[in-house]
């Protein structure tokens, strides 16, 4: 064990590679240090060999948890899920007044009930740093029916330390939710992660997995836990004091990551954050649904899991659990599961590598090319590209932008995977790493990237940053600048990490920590990529490549008539609103009530509530207008921001304290984006559970999946750069859909009115899209002018106009702390702040003078000047109007109403000029700092 410890004080990464440093992602992922090689001859290393299926997208959460309700209901055999967060109360269906039936445990349950075999696998905690509770997630869910079994993975349970002596006396007084972790000493760290086989518990499992009858696959960025269900104009504002039955968002799924953290998560009632006065955390994600032969890839993985795990865990138990067999009827089965000798798939084929060339001929055949025939196949596969082909003709009798009507000819798809022995029994494997960088090194012309982190290295100088992603960008853009392509690449990502806290606070130096990595992997630093790009003769690296955030705004309806109907029924809103919730999320407190029926569950407050608030809007119908939400102001054909009254349709809101009301409804938050999708000339996909840093991407740290994606059957003629070009249907829907979603090109989503793009692939194989509309003519060529100016000028104005009204951070205003105290401290309070921040204002002003009159006395002995005191300040609630808007409410509105989609410029000069902005030496440790990469 001491060993071991003494590994830890050289870095985590040397617990994986024996004291020696190697980053796992080398250019043509060619490396094989601590590597299985039993996978090689498959593309990317991976486990999984390439083979077909049939995909749909999902953008946001309201549609995708719908298509997996719908595959729930029709399970018959099986029922396979693997998360990182479960919670057995999330509603995946909205409202959840009216969908009872399709809370997960009710679907769950009434699988059971029918035979189904329910496994689950989920991420085992630690609960002094995370708020998951799978503890609660097995208990819940085991307690409903025999059939359903739950596995926890990993355990951390410290060999020979009294842990709960070690907690006590490590953690006292500390909170590691908000990041103190980075304070702790390196006894108190390995103490509280603990070890198994020799190896300290760091990392997590993160993927997330759906699988139901070995038959239809769901996955992606969305876990099914609370917080993630979401439609695509993302309201984060959720009172409804007409009608309490029409709340989206009940209980612990009210969350804002930026304000507080979950706690507590079985028990609904501690949520912490008011709903009349903060507004939630809009969630931006992507999921997919599978069927085919790529559904035997994951079924295959999971088994692994679970035997994995049960092996390790359960063999020696007796309570009921059991290890999974393989399917006979599984149409990929690798060795290392069964040992069965050489691996056949589709119906005996072997493609033995030659996926490429099946792509390449695929597309060579639609652009009347005969030369990919006469190609060697060691060319064809060399350096694991994505076959994208060169040609730049049009199909024959193809109309622009239309698929041709092929329904049955399938997608290629090949699992890739981040594992190693903690997580899976089996040596090292990053092929989600090499399939990155590959479709980057291998791009034409465009690549998108959305992704909850950026942290990536472009040299081994980046210590302890070690995946090469970044490389492999600044490798093209240079390849793209030296010949003289026509190249861009455009990254979306969130403004701030999801974690509580003002970014000032003690408590934020991890959430500070993440963006220093990102921005040293982004702008700052000599190792940076605009650095790097800079110092080989790129004069402008932002002509290449560009970086954007998403953010959004609402009005909480806290109108008239929650007044009006509090006053005449005796009962506060919130009461009567969380007594809604009590009913809805019954089951919290040990499944000691049914949950079955909402409406046997309801109380006096709720039901005196809404009576009163009925005869409010009956008596005053003049109240009754007020919107729930108006985030439909900023998608295609929403209402006008500025006609949408407060106390009436068309009525605007009243001056004095009216007006003073409607102003401080208004609310803004960045949307979070937990995407990890990677789009490659519109030809290629990259979409799973992975983010773009090293936890993700090094494979000895969390577990992944991602599949990659390519549709040569479903040739769209399009154009790139103005030159025709040939892309595929799945690729370049799912692209141009985000990108018309991020600017306020689609409409506004309705959670109670599904269409096809709300089934799984097995019951409506593609997606609907609106191919040649105007509108995805706008976004149909990402490199054209118009396009860019398009996408640039939104996101400019949307930016301006956040950072009027709501002096938003980060900002490139706030280029160090005390421009950001001036912008944002002064003017905001952060709720749940640990420290008063007017006394924190004080002491720092304290602290200034008597630096400077320190200075004057040491130079000359003369008195320093008074410096001019702080103006007095009102301070509002964080996410609210800045105090003292010139010109009120009707001046917001008519601001706001320039907002289109949520794009907004990434603050790259935010606090530019601090020089440590996470304190790094004196309070990060060498074992933290991994953590945070």
């Amino acid at each position: 064990m001491q060993s071991i410890f003494r590994k830890v004080e050289g870095g985590i990464d040397d617990l994986f590679t024996g004291g020696e440093r190697h980053s796992h992602t080398h250019h043509g992922y060619d490396c094989a240090v601590s590597h299985s090689d039993e996978h090689n001859g498959n593309r990317f290393q991976s486990f999984a060999p390439q083979t077909t299926g049939h995909a749909k997208w999902y953008v946001d959460g309201c549609s995708y948890f719908w298509a997996v309700s719908e595959a729930l209901a029709q399970a018959r055999e099986t029922i396979y899920i693997l998360d990182w967060w479960l919670s057995p109360e999330l509603y995946l269906r909205r409202p959840p007044s009216r969908n009872e039936q399709y809370r997960l445990d009710n679907m769950l349950r009434a699988a059971a009930e029918r035979g189904v075999q329910v496994r689950v696998i989920v991420y085992k905690e630690v609960p002094q740093a995370l708020t998951l509770n799978s503890e609660h997630t097995k208990h819940a869910l085991e307690a409903l029916h025999p059939n359903i079994r739950v596995f926890r993975h990993p355990d951390h349970l410290p060999s020979g330390h009294d842990f709960q002596a070690d907690i006590e006396s490590a953690f006292k007084n500390m909170n590691l939710r908000t990041f103190d972790l980075s304070k702790l000493g390196k006894d108190a760290i390995k103490t509280l992660y603990g070890t198994s086989d020799d190896m300290v518990l760091y990392w997590a499992h993160h993927e997330k997995l759906c699988i139901v009858d070995n038959h239809v696959a769901f996955m992606g960025g969305l876990d099914m836990c609370f917080g993630r269900w979401d439609t695509n104009s993302h309201p984060i504002a959720d009172a409804h004091p007409e009608n309490l039955d029409d709340i989206i968002f009940p209980g612990q799924d009210y969350n804002n990551a930026r304000v507080y953290d979950f706690e507590d998560v079985d028990k609904w009632e501690n949520n912490k954050l008011d709903r009349t006065k903060s507004s939630r955390m809009g969630w931006s994600d992507i999921s997919i649904s599978l069927s085919g032969h790529i559904v035997s890839s994951l079924v295959t993985h999971f088994i692994d899991r679970w035997n994995y795990i049960y092996n390790g865990k359960y063999i020696s138990r007796h309570e009921g659990y059991e290890k999974i067999p393989v399917p006979l009827k599984l149409h990929h089965v690798p060795d290392s599961v069964i040992n069965a000798g050489e691996t056949v798939y589709e119906g005996g084929q072997r493609f033995m590598g030659g996926l490429e060339r099946h792509l390449h001929h695929g597309m060579g055949r639609l652009m009347g090319s005969r030369d990919d025939e006469e190609e060697d196949d060691s060319e064809r596969s060399r350096g694991g590209g994505h076959g994208h082909g060169h040609g730049h003709g049009h199909g024959r009798d193809q109309n622009y932008g239309q698929p041709p009507d092929n329904n049955d000819q399938k997608l290629h798809i090949q699992l890739t995977r981040s594992c190693c022995e903690w997580s899976s029994g089996h040596k090292i494997e990053h092929s989600i790493a090499n399939a990155y960088i590959a479709a980057i090194t291998n791009a034409e012309h465009f690549v998108y990237i959305e992704n909850q982190f950026f942290i990536t290295a472009t040299s081994d100088d980046q210590h302890p940053v070690s995946n090469k992603i970044g490389r492999a960008i600044v490798q093209r853009i240079l390849r793209a600048y030296r010949n003289g392509e026509d190249f861009g690449m455009v990254v979306c990502m969130p403004a701030v990490p999801g974690f509580a806290g003002d970014l000032h606070a003690d408590g934020a130096l991890g959430t500070r920590a993440i963006m220093e990595y990102q921005y040293n992997s982004i702008s700052r630093g000599k190792n940076s990529i605009y650095s790097a790009l800079i110092a080989n003769g790129v004069p402008d690296p932002t002509r290449y490549l560009r970086f954007y955030n998403l953010r959004n705004y609402d009005r909480i309806n806290t109108a008239p008539l929650m007044g009006r109907a509090e006053k005449a029924s005796g009962i506060a809103y919130q009461d009567a609103r969380r007594e809604f919730d009590d009913a809805l999320e019954s089951g919290y407190d040990g499944y000691s009530r049914d949950g079955g029926n909402v409406q046997s569950e309801l109380g006096e407050k709720y039901h005196r509530y809404q009576a009163a608030a009925s005869r409010a809007a009956h008596d005053q119908p003049d109240l009754l207008k007020t919107a729930d939400t108006v985030s439909a102001s900023y998608m295609d054909g929403g209402p006008d921001l500025t006609t949408r009254g407060w106390m009436g349709e068309g009525a605007p809101g009243p001056q004095g304290d009216g007006g003073d009301a409607e102003l401080a409804a208004f609310v803004s938050e960045e949307l979070y984006i937990h995407t990890k999708v990677l789009i490659a000339d519109d030809r290629l996909v990259i979409v799973g559970s992975a983010n773009l840093n090293d936890r993700s991407q090094l494979g000895s740290h969390d577990s992944e999946i991602a599949v990659v994606i390519e549709d040569p059957e479903h040739p769209v003629n399009s154009t790139m750069g103005g030159r025709p070009y040939v892309v595929g249907a799945f690729p370049s829907s799912l692209r141009r859909q985000i990108f018309r979603k991020h600017i306020g090109l689609l409409p506004d989503q309705r959670w109670d009115q599904p269409t096809r793009n709300f089934l799984p692939v097995t019951m409506a194989p593609t997606n609907e899209y609106d191919w040649e509309s105007p509108a995805d003519r706008l976004v149909a060529d990402p490199l054209s002018a118009n396009f860019k100016r398009l996408w640039q000028s939104t996101a400019a104005t949307n930016t301006a106009a956040f950072d009027d009204v709501f002096h938003c951070v980060p900002s490139d205003r706030a280029r160090n702390w005390a421009e950001y105290d001036s912008y944002f401290s002064q003017y905001f309070t952060m709720p749940g702040a640990k420290e008063d921040t007017d006394a924190k204002l004080k002491d720092k002003e304290k602290k200034e003078k008597e630096k400077i009159a320190a200075a004057f006395d040491h130079a000359s002995g003369s008195t320093p000047p008074q410096s001019p005191a702080l103006p007095k300040q009102a301070k509002v609630d964080y996410g609210h109007v800045v105090p003292g808007y010139p010109g009120g409410v009707a001046a917001v509105k008519a601001r706001l109403a320039e907002v289109r989609g949520n794009l907004v410029e990434m603050p790259l000069q935010f606090l530019v000029e601090v020089k440590d902005l996470a304190k790094q030496g004196l309070a990060l440790n060498s074992l933290t700092d991994e953590l945070y990469t």
